[in-house]
């Protein structure tokens, strides 16, 4: 048994959810503790009234594990055991990128004031860290790996669906449903409505147990020539740094097309006698804990640029070991810029100088549209 259904966020304001093919729809509700989704009670509670099944998550700032989980609990309290809620764990705009523990805090606190376990969402690169956190408080999972930024609809064996155990599975940022004139992101439910309604603890139910994989680390004491067996969670790129080579020089010793493209039970050749090779000239291959964002600076470029170069759709979504074209080279200044005053928002900057959010959003890597301060520098 399986759903299907949506996540939402302000860039699907609008959105009319009861004309959409979803069972089920999850909506950002906060951000940090400063920032509520303006759309999110409008979206829920129309799900809620044409009978689809709702949840609501936050996204993780690093603004204090506490303070984030209190404000989040705070904003959704009236949806308390009506729908599921769900923790974003990713690196965009997080200053707690990397640090479990600040996770682990965030779900404790969110237990402690509700006595309803979250869902915990991270993209696949980082399971081990979720898988471990999940594990501690017997919390589900809910996993975003994409085989590709293709358009899709709705799939019943996502790519790689069995690599890990979860809860819930996202598989495209690229979703193209009837009833709405736009990306949306495709997720797979693995349960019935029942288990759904377990996992928001609906009517004081028992939340029923996650379906969680653990990851095992590679043996970093096998000598060259040998030969290593891929484990849930592993990553090509992981593997080749344990054993001293490059992920290249696997992939092509082991006839692999596509370096994301590994699964658990996978018997790799390994030659640790090939050193690591560096990254084609114009190109960077992503490390643990990159975001497009702190690439883009690095390299005097943009988030749009580089998405754009290797055809991204969502620029919180990339892995280690995946080699991205850098455009071609910094990025042309246009030399034009604004300064954010009191009371400015996005759109309305957008609109004074004739361009979209989307725009000024990509090209100075803002990741949260609705987040922008005074003082700040807005490149156009």
């Amino acid at each position: 048994m399986a759903l299907n259904g949506i996540d939402i966020s302000s860039w699907q304001s609008g959105i009319d959810v009861s004309s959409v093919p979803a069972e089920f729809i999850i909506a950002k509700a906060t951000e940090g503790t400063g920032y509520v989704n303006p759309d999110c009670a409008r979206a829920v509670d129309q799900a809620l009234d044409c009978g689809k099944l709702a949840g609501v998550y936050m996204y993780v700032r690093g603004s204090g594990a506490q303070a984030e989980a209190k404000f989040f609990v705070d904003q959704v309290r009236g949806w308390l055991h009506k729908a599921v809620l769900a923790v974003d764990w990713e690196s965009g705009s997080n200053n707690a990128w990397g640090n479990v523990g600040y996770l682990d805090a965030v779900v404790a606190e969110i237990i402690r004031l509700t006595g309803i376990k979250p869902l915990i969402y991270a993209s696949a690169s980082v399971y081990g860290q979720i898988a471990q956190v999940g594990q501690s408080h017997d919390c589900g999972l809910w996993v975003a790996q994409y085989a590709s930024m293709d358009g899709t609809g709705y799939q019943d064996a996502p790519w790689n669906e069995n690599a890990y155990g979860c809860t819930i599975r996202q598989y495209s940022s690229n979703g193209r449903l009837s009833g709405y004139n736009g990306p949306l992101d495709l997720n797979k439910f693995y349960g019935s409505r029942e288990d759904w309604l377990a996992y928001a603890a609906f009517d004081g139910s028992q939340q029923p147990a996650p379906n969680i994989t653990v990851p095992v680390a590679p043996d970093t004491n096998i000598s060259g020539g040998d030969t290593y067996t891929v484990q849930s969670g592993d990553t090509l790129s992981g593997i080749a740094s344990a054993y001293g080579t490059s992920w290249q020089h696997l992939a092509e010793i082991n006839r692999i097309a596509d370096a994301n493209r590994i699964y658990p039970g996978q018997v790799l050749r390994i030659d640790s006698a090939a050193p690591a090779a560096a990254a084609p000239a114009g190109s960077y291959t992503v490390q643990p804990g990159d975001n497009l964002s702190s690439i883009a600076f690095r390299y005097g470029t943009s988030v749009q640029a580089i998405a754009s170069a290797n055809g991204i759709a969502n620029p919180d979504l990339i892995y280690p070991g995946q080699v991205l074209s850098l455009g071609g080279g910094a990025a042309q200044d246009s030399g034009h810029s604004y300064t954010v005053q009191s009371g400015d928002t996005l759109s309305g900057i957008a609109q004074s100088l004739g361009t979209s959010v989307q725009a000024l959003a990509s090209a100075n890597g803002i990741a949260n549209p609705d987040l922008i301060y005074p003082g700040q520098t807005i490149n156009y």
